[in-house]
């Protein structure tokens, strides 16, 4: 998005080939920028910028898509027609549309709550921006960064939980003028409206795809995995010192915002895991997984936000922890596990989410870790991670 923003040829490597980001390719290819697909992505972004396209923009299964995307669309005059899959038409767009609404953005509403599919009217240059976001929200935070760029005046964002903070570096790296400033737990983010720069992108790896094999190495009774060139980013890899505080056998080298890892097998204990802790929840499906192989109960806290995913991912969730043979407790928003103590006593558990790629990685983790699996729709995976059960049987040879 960023490149396709920018004036010239930009250079993206080490870029996933999952159907979220050819997606959003896509839709930048409809929105007039250049984009060749392969080892190496080359964008060509139009001099004369972005602009608006008739027909419907397909964001597919992707929720980081079509939100980021209601952001850049602030700043491309005209009428947009945003649309997902089944599964993505059941996610809330309001956390996205209330900001933007303020920034003289319009949307089609047939009813109260904001669904997909929908229509957003722009004039081209949104009004600047105070926002304090009132749900921890990367999304959210970077759809309103995005929309800032066109701007006649500055956008301040202010977080108080804070979340991944990919989109201020990337922003700053491709030229934008923005500062940070963190004081007592609370983040606020200025972005000066500007065009990014074209210029060279390396993709580190994904801290939320590791999580599923930095789980499965945590809790196999005989494993020794060394993971190279993670994000670095403290919001990405919350999720590691829950792991660490359970007893995870974890080295960690941190170099230039990356992070190489080393894990083995652990014996683990339970463990209180708040939701601050790991903002987006994206690595809380593997961490019911190593919640169930610990010995003792552990308490996820405050986990609402997992209904708002591809899936009810709270309800499937506690029933994937039911199926592996753990006894879980709910109450409200939280669930308590009390676990087997080895993932050998895992029964074989069965994934039937056609749309939520990490509940059946998280399956799968646990049916390699333990007593097999029966996984349903392993095409689901497809939309982050298309390579995962060919990355995750080489592991088991």
């Amino acid at each position: 998005m960023i490149s396709a923003l920018a004036d010239g040829h930009s250079v993206v490597k080490g870029a996933s080939q999952g159907a979220d980001v050819l997606a959003t390719a896509g839709i930048m290819q409809q929105l007039g920028a250049s984009i060749s697909v392969g080892d190496e992505m080359v964008v060509e972004g139009p001099r004369e910028g972005l602009r608006a396209d008739t027909s419907i923009l397909d964001c597919g299964n992707s929720g980081t898509t079509i939100r980021l995307l209601m952001g850049l669309l602030a700043g491309v005059r005209g009428v947009h027609s945003l649309d997902g899959d089944d599964s993505l038409r059941r996610r809330p767009m309001d956390r996205v549309a209330r900001p933007l609404e303020l920034m003289g953005v319009s949307f089609s509403r047939p009813a109260d709550d904001l669904f997909a599919p929908f229509q957003m009217t722009t004039g081209g240059s949104p009004l600047g921006l105070n926002y304090v976001v009132p749900v921890p929200s990367a999304q959210v935070k970077s759809a309103i960064l995005l929309a800032g760029l066109f701007a006649a005046s500055p956008t301040t964002v202010i977080e108080t939980t804070l979340t991944r903070a990919n989109t201020e570096e990337m922003l700053r790296d491709a030229g934008i003028s923005l500062s940070v400033n963190e004081v007592d737990g609370q983040r606020t983010v200025l972005l000066q409206p500007g065009r990014p720069e074209a210029r060279e992108w390396i993709v580190p790896q994904d801290p939320s795809q590791a999580a599923f094999f930095v789980v499965a190495a945590a809790i196999h009774p005989d494993a020794d995995l060394e993971f190279q060139s993670i994000y670095g980013g403290v919001e990405r890899n919350g999720y590691l010192g829950v792991l660490e505080r359970m007893g995870a056998v974890i080295e960690r080298n941190e170099r230039d915002n990356l992070l190489d890892l080393r894990v083995r097998s652990s014996s683990l204990e339970g463990t209180v895991i708040h939701s601050n802790e790991i903002p987006s929840v994206d690595e809380v499906p593997a961490l019911v997984v190593a919640a169930t192989a610990a010995s003792g109960t552990t308490t996820f806290v405050d986990m609402a936000e997992l209904r708002l995913k591809e899936s009810d991912r709270f309800a499937n969730s506690v029933g994937l922890a039911r199926s592996l043979g753990a006894q879980v407790d709910v109450d409200g928003d939280s669930f308590t596990i009390s676990g087997l103590g080895s993932s050998r006593s895992f029964l074989e558990p069965m994934s039937s989410h056609p749309g939520d790629h990490r509940m059946t990685m998280a399956t799968a983790i646990a049916g390699i870790c333990g007593s097999g699996a029966e996984i349903e729709f392993p095409e689901s995976t497809h939309s982050s991670f298309p390579n995962f059960f060919e990355l995750l049987t080489s592991l088991s040879s």
